[in-house]
């Protein structure tokens, strides 16, 4: 069983510029089959609302969070060309937020620290 206490998770919110739609989802695809394989990886997905596009995903830890940063680092790169990225939310236990703080620090995040929950 996975520790609680160790899982973090980010919430990015982007929004896509006018009519540059239907070139982010195939984007936001190829990001879904990168993460596929990645064994920290908890849950990824993507929602849509008119141009706001949000990722819901978890990690088991921040060193998992920072491997999936890197492994989606070209195709992310590819998106933020078309889409400008509204605000980051990042959760986690404060021990693994401080890991995450420094790599992070560019995307200007939300942080919040972990307080209380139910584990199953």
């Amino acid at each position: 069983m996975i520790e609680r206490s160790t899982i973090v998770s980010i919430h990015p919110y982007f929004e896509v510029k006018p009519g540059k739609m239907t070139e982010a989802k195939p984007l936001l695809d190829q990001m879904v089959s990168c993460t596929s394989s990645e064994k920290e990886n908890l849950y990824y997905d993507f929602t849509i609302n008119k141009e706001v596009v949000f990722c819901r995903e978890a990690y088991t830890s921040a060193a998992g969070l920072l491997h999936h940063l890197d492994n989606v680092g070209p195709v992310l790169t590819q998106l933020l060309k078309i889409a400008h990225l509204l605000r980051v939310e990042v959760h986690g236990a404060p021990e693994e937020l401080t890991k995450l703080k420094e790599a992070l620090a560019p995307l200007n995040p939300q942080w919040f620290e972990f307080y209380a929950g139910v584990n199953r």
